[in-house]
């Protein structure tokens, strides 16, 4: 084996500590960041941005507001495949990524900060004014996150192209990211109503509570955004330097499309997402409203983060014994479990608690087994199509996200408002048939989108992690021939076997036949 194929194999498969940090601190701003804009913001919304205002306008502005957000989040569609490619055809004397990490996470953060400010204010002003104004900043802040986030998850594959090697730098962005996650909802209730004691002399939820809560959370994030950015780099494998041309927006969606596991692998993901962004958007509703103990609040976020924690180191180890479609199996049936019992026992505490830990236990184990996947499709891809599509590819993990996100929003949205649970209503307030209206939004509805998810997975996701390695290979043999180049479309079907000097590296490790893919 040649001094090249040699050094290219160590690029592939190594990552120096202090990358390794600085990548992994990027996700603990960016979750944080994102749990307070999917869960709560709408909270915010609901509880307290309208507290002054006329009861008949202010649901009306949170009617409003929640459809806005559902109709942004879903032009997302469309929007975060082209700002995909935007990140794949950046080049820069700082690379593909870092730049957005730079620029996404600073100004996302400081608007951030400023819709949880209430606009200043502004609605107590001119409520159609605000709504303008509103929009314009929610949209701004929408682009410049999902630039921060597509490039964070983006640079995965320049990392490495090595399966376990990228399971490594996934396992590490989930780690800490299950801490800022988590640690939101840990802190949300204690920092609103400390801040909102500093300002106004009451032990409540007030609108200076909420707005020291954006700013922090808007610190954070341009801090471990600017810790990726300065403490990474890229490396140019063969398989990169053989895609810098990554064509326009058409050949974006068309990437996109023709790419039939990154699509089932989405569409599986899009209905955990749903399920699972929905419920815990609502469970700050179950323990107000329901159990009548807001203060237990709290040991939700310990719980996922102590999950988190947990199953994010474990995770790498796990796969290397048990194949990733077996650990996502896994994890759905344990969260179908924890929803039976959300649904028949919600008004038990301890029956409910048992149930969150099997709620939260498995995130990990689907999270990063679904990030590995589209990852892996990138390669797929590749071979498949002649185009290699980073960006692009897992843009669509954070655009799930969002649509997710905003479909919960908006179901929030009408839960708080048909179960009466707004303004200064307590679980007193609360009747039967508000009660079942929760559990049906909350619980049941999720439960389904969870077994489908399951089927679509089971039935459809084909690559694993041997496929992988032997697409791998192939795709190397193919490029050094010339047989791939980057304007080409080249059907898998019509694929030669790689040559036995690329073959050998591999199959050293595997001794599998080459891959026949659909």
């Amino acid at each position: 084996m040649s001094n090249e194929n040699v050094a290219d194999g160590d690029v592939r498969r190594k990552g120096g500590l202090g990358q390794r940090i600085a990548y992994a601190f990027g996700n603990l701003g960016q979750a944080a960041f994102y749990n307070a804009m999917s869960t709560y913001f709408i909270v915010y919304v609901t509880s307290c941005l309208f507290s002054g205002v006329d009861k008949a306008l202010a649901a009306k502005l949170i009617g409003v507001i929640t459809s806005l957000v559902v109709i942004i989040r879903i032009a997302e569609i469309f929007v975060d495949p082209l700002l995909g490619n935007l990140v794949d055809n950046t080049n820069t004397k700082w690379g593909r990524f870092r730049p957005w990490q730079f620029f996404g996470g600073l100004v996302s953060s400081v608007l951030l900060a400023v819709v949880f400010s209430g606009m200043f204010g502004l609605v107590n002003v001119n409520s159609t004014l605000f709504i303008v104004v509103f929009v314009i900043t929610f949209i701004v802040l929408d682009v410049f996150y999902s630039l921060r986030d597509i490039s964070y998850w983006g640079m995965i594959p320049a990392l490495s192209s090595d399966s376990h090697e990228r399971s490594t730098y996934t396992a590490l962005g989930s780690f800490t990211g299950s801490i800022g996650g988590n640690a939101i909802t840990i802190l949300v209730i204690p920092v609103v109503t400390y801040f909102s004691w500093v300002f106004t002399g009451e032990n409540a939820e007030h609108q200076s509570g909420w707005t020291a809560f954006g700013i922090i959370v808007a610190v954070l994030g341009i801090m471990t955004a600017w810790t990726v950015a300065f403490g990474t780099r890229e490396n140019q494998s063969a398989l990169r330097a053989n895609a810098e041309d990554n064509g326009g927006p058409l050949q974006a969606f068309k990437a996109v499309f023709q790419n039939d596991q990154l699509l089932w692998v989405a569409l599986s993901y899009l209905l955990y997402a749903i399920a699972n962004v929905t419920t815990t958007g609502v469970l700050l509703f179950l323990f107000k409203f329901v159990l009548d103990n807001q203060a237990a609040f709290s040991a939700t976020g310990v719980i996922a983060m102590i999950a988190g924690l947990v199953m994010s180191p474990l995770y790498p180890i796990l796969n290397r014994y048990i194949p990733r479609r077996y650990l996502y199996i896994g994890g759905m049936v344990s969260m179908i479990v924890a929803y039976v019992m959300l649904a028949l026992f919600s008004s038990n505490i301890v029956l409910v608690f048992i149930a969150l830990v099997l709620f939260y236990v498995p995130g990990t184990l689907i999270m990063m087994t679904v990030i590995l996947s589209l990852t892996d499709s990138i390669e797929y891809g590749q071979l498949k199509n002649g185009k290699r599509n980073e960006a692009v590819t897992l843009s669509i993990r954070p655009m799930l996200d969002k649509i997710g996100g905003a479909l919960s929003n908006g179901i929030v949205g009408f839960i708080a408002l048909a179960a009466g649970m707004t303004g200064d209503a307590t679980a007193a307030d609360m009747t039967p048939t508000n009660i079942h209206v929760f559990k049906i939004c909350a619980f049941y509805a999720p439960l389904i989108l969870i077994v489908l998810s399951l089927v679509v997975f089971v039935s459809k996701v084909k690559i694993t992690e041997k496929m992988h390695a032997q697409i791998v290979d192939e795709l190397e043999a193919k490029l050094a021939s010339g047989e791939i180049v980057d304007d080409e479309a080249q059907p898998v079907e019509a694929a030669e076997p790689p040559q036995p000097s690329a073959m050998r590296r591999r199959q050293s490790r595997t001794d599998l036949p080459l891959p026949s893919l659909p």
